[in-house]
């Protein structure tokens, strides 16, 4: 048996599945593509979470989009993050090219161009189904370690919490938040310490500060009402075709912020309302986290740590995570070693830090008799990658240097017009993109105060009323007084008076 043959076998007695799979491209061996030794991936094992990395231009996307539309085929929905901007061609079918074929009849796997159902989301203004949550559905907990507060000021925010939970206030937007806070060293500080302790004045204006800073990279638009279902996100076409949901980030590429709050609440939204799906054999929902490194950038000790719980416990309710970036480093050690599938294009040798950080690459992945990683890792082309999957039974498949099937849809962005044509097609616009401001917490302080002040304003109008009513009450009894006395001096200086008095006088004298 010549070599080709042994590597032809070796692949194909690797990648063997029982159950349902996607079909990710042909292995190669020695730079060369053979035909027929298909890298398939179970089903079965997408919700063990992955990662797509290499350099800037190796194809990264375009192996995104490959996964995206397989799995939409196999009635899988999908939720891609589109930071760069050029995912939304996923809608529109592939205008072909000689090359694509010749790249396909290398693979083994016949070409077909087509469109697949998508659903365009938006967490700022953009055009799209609005994103949105409220600060309620955050909880105290999760919130603070997104401010990144302290033990004490974490307290406090729990507290804030619990008053309004106790007396009906909903939490719903970022103004809700600070007008508590507020309220809970001003008008409602006695209120306040008497049921549940005394509040820092100081600590509450430190989470105030974290609030604004938040408010700035574009969360008050995000927190608020209609709060979006993540049951949607697990929606399928008229045709049995999974729902490819892409979120509009262009504009938040500087907010990381805004973008891991985002990520975070979703995927414990997820977790907390999605069942237990044990074994099921396929997941329920795929998520492809784009230019993942965003996510964990600034991020708190707190906040990394509540993201690998998270990664490591979500997998048991049907839900796949794959981070895409350039260099496996920009993910965490806690997070990449849940990963099992690793899909690796080219790295690029420039600088000594570099060459490490292929070296450490190389070491994530099983030795192989037929390839040095650290070598191939260099010199793979454009739309080739290092595949590292699990099998049905949860085992590393062989290394596979693999030429990838091209993309079935547009490798381009959707026109104006066509965009357009695609948001008027959507069932969740109307949904969700309805302002709502109902009364919450903000109004009815503001009327608490309001009232308060009246009835102030009212119990001092009465105080000085009737302070007014003694003062009369008074003059009026000083002014008889002195009525009485001027009638008494002037009786007594009279003529009359005075001439009577002298005429008694003169007869005691005599």
């Amino acid at each position: 048996m010549n070599d080709n043959q042994a590597f032809f076998d070796h692949i194909n007695q690797g990648y063997i599945t029982k159950g349902d799979f996607i079909t990710m491209g042909s292995a190669m061996y020695n730079g060369e593509t053979v035909t027929n030794a298909h890298v398939k991936i179970p089903l079965k094992t997408l919700n063990r979470h992955g990662l797509i990395a290499g350099a800037t231009g190796t194809g990264k996307t375009k192996t995104l989009q490959v996964i995206a539309e397989n799995l939409s085929e196999q009635g899988i929905p999908v939720l891609l993050m589109d930071i760069k901007g050029d995912l939304s061609g996923i809608a529109a079918a592939s205008p072909g090219h000689p090359k694509i074929n010749e790249r396909h009849e290398k693979i083994g796997i016949p070409f077909e161009a087509k469109g697949f159902p998508v659903e365009i989301l938006s967490l700022s203004d953009q055009d799209g189904v609005r994103l949105r949550a409220t600060v309620s559905e955050f909880g105290p907990v999760l919130l603070s370690r997104i401010l990144d507060v302290s033990t004490t000021q974490a307290g406090i925010i729990s507290i804030i919490f619990k008053y309004c939970d106790d007396n009906k206030l909903p939490l719903l937007d970022l103004k809700d938040l600070k007008k508590v806070l507020q309220f809970a060293t001003q008008e409602g500080k006695e209120e306040l310490e008497k049921d549940y302790g005394r509040i820092s004045t100081a600590s509450t204006g430190s989470i105030l500060r974290k609030i604004v800073e938040l408010e700035q990279q574009g969360a008050d638009i995000f927190f608020g009402e209609k709060s979006f279902e993540v049951q949607d996100l697990c929606r399928i076409d008229e045709n049995g075709r999974g729902i490819i949901n892409i979120i509009r980030l262009t504009d938040i590429q500087d907010k990381p912020k805004l973008f891991s709050t985002f990520m975070l609440s979703l995927l414990a939204e997820i977790y907390s309302t999605f069942p237990e799906q044990g074994d099921s054999g396929r997941p329920e929902l795929v998520i492809f986290l784009d230019e993942a490194h965003l996510i964990f950038k600034e991020a708190s000790n707190a906040l990394m740590g509540q993201i690998e719980s998270i990664v490591k416990l979500i997998r048991s309710k049907g839900v796949g995570l794959y981070f895409v970036t350039q260099d496996p480093t920009d993910i965490p050690d806690g997070v990449l070693s849940q990963l099992g599938l690793k899909v690796q294009h080219a790295l690029r040798a420039f600088t000594a830090k570099d060459r490490k950080a292929i070296k450490l690459t190389a070491e994530n992945y099983p030795i192989s008799e037929y390839y040095d990683t650290k070598e191939i890792l260099t010199s793979l082309g454009i739309g080739e990658a290092l595949i590292s999957a699990l099998d049905e039974k949860g085992r590393p498949t062989p290394l596979a240097a693999t030429m990838l099937r091209a993309p079935m849809s547009r490798m381009d962005v959707l026109t104006e017009v066509e965009l357009k044509d695609l948001l008027k097609k959507s069932k969740l616009i109307s949904k969700y993109n309805e302002n709502i401001d109902r009364e919450s917490a903000y109004e009815l302080l503001h009327k608490k105060i309001e009232k308060a002040e009246a009835e102030e304003a009212k119990a001092a109008a009465k105080k000085e009323r009737e302070k007014l009513d003694k003062d009369s009450s008074s003059s009026s009894r000083n002014r008889r007084a002195s009525t009485t006395e001027k009638a008494v001096i002037k009786v007594l200086t009279s003529a009359t008076f005075i001439r009577g008095a002298l005429g008694v006088l003169n007869k005691l004298l005599k």
